[in-house]
């Protein structure tokens, strides 16, 4: 593992990024929340999704010259089109409207449609919630996962993120519909670890905790099983419906890579103009105070809260530990 400092692996994503044709201030906003998700912990889709990203580029399948355009509005609601360009700065930019819009009314919609892979959904979550906001945010994608009882891939993985906030750290989940993501298998895979729990199918139809043999069917199992599969169904319907855009079974025709197609959808509300910003700092620390209460299921550790671990992250200075073949390539596209 190479050791990089926060600001080093910064600079030299958006370097990398500068030679793939972003033009500074998309690499400097694309390296920051890469750099983001990386010292959060999130490495699958930080700087692990760098080169692919910028094979995407080069393919022509993200347009880096695109941003995104109003095309309906309707009181808080608002729907975009990203016309297929850079999935962060057009979910960043979905992110402040909704933003401004929960300012003047409560709370801000915006739909998001015809856009490319978002990369780490919790980035918009805490961008929100650092600033005082509550979110409820997702996106669909292409057939990534079987639906419950099915063999063949026919439902995205449409991760979800909420978060309510508080001023000693914020609730936030961030999770997709599968037990486990593609991102997380790889990981475990080149660590020559297992899973915790079951986490799909191997080749003979059996629930597995190998990374290697469920990534070789890509038979991922949905987060509880039958409800996860029909969580996600509902979430593509309704990512789809409010922007007017594609449905995951389209999506599977673009095939423009992960995510190029797809529909997201931004929440935001404002929690000064609803219950007080007070009342919602008085439910997150009673419900954080009732967890940590709780009697943990094994000896020496506690239960957390979600968000807890990347808080923690977010607010160290430690040395980055990165794969050393994954680090040199990303030099190697710096140089």
């Amino acid at each position: 593992m190479a050791e990089v400092s926060f600001d080093a692996l910064n600079s030299t994503l958006e370097k990398a990024l500068l030679n793939a044709g972003l033009n500074a201030e998309q690499a400097k906003v694309c390296a920051r929340i890469h750099s983001e998700s990386t010292r959060d912990g999130v490495h699958s889709h930080g700087i692990g999704r760098i080169p692919r990203f910028i094979d995407y580029v080069e393919r022509g399948w993200v347009n880096v010259n695109a941003s995104s355009n109003l095309v309906h509005k309707v009181g808080a609601i608002e729907v975009l089109d990203g016309n297929m360009g850079i999935g962060v700065t057009n979910a960043l930019d979905a992110t402040e409207r909704a933003i401004d819009l929960s300012k003047e009314h409560g709370m801000g919609i915006v739909a998001l449609r015809n856009t490319t892979h978002w990369m780490r959904g919790g980035s918009y979550g805490w961008h929100a919630v650092e600033r005082g906001l509550a979110t409820i945010m997702w996106t669909n994608t292409e057939s990534c996962m079987p639906a419950w009882g099915a063999m063949s891939q026919s439902i995205g993985n449409n991760p979800l993120v909420m978060a309510v906030p508080h001023q000693d750290g914020p609730l936030v989940l961030d999770m997709a519909m599968s037990q486990f993501s593609y991102g997380k298998l790889q990981t475990l895979k080149s660590n020559d670890e297992s899973l915790p729990v079951d986490g799909g199918f191997d080749q003979q139809g059996r629930l597995s905790r190998d990374p290697a043999a469920i990534a070789e069917t890509r038979r991922l199992l949905p987060t509880g099983y039958w409800k996860g599969s029909g969580l996600a169904i509902l979430l593509d319907a309704m990512a789809a419906m409010l922007s007017s855009g594609r449905p995951t079974h389209d999506i599977d025709n673009v095939k423009q890579g992960s995510g190029g197609g797809s529909c997201q959808i931004f929440m935001v509300f404002d929690p000064n103009q609803i219950s007080g910003q007070a009342t919602c700092e008085a439910i997150v620390e009673g419900i954080k105070t009732h967890l940590a209460s709780a009697e943990p299921g094994e000896s020496g550790k506690t239960v957390r809260w979600p968000g807890q671990s990347t808080y923690s992250h977010r607010h160290s200075n430690d040395l980055l530990n990165i794969d050393d073949s994954l680090w040199r390539a990303v030099c190697d596209l710096a140089s």
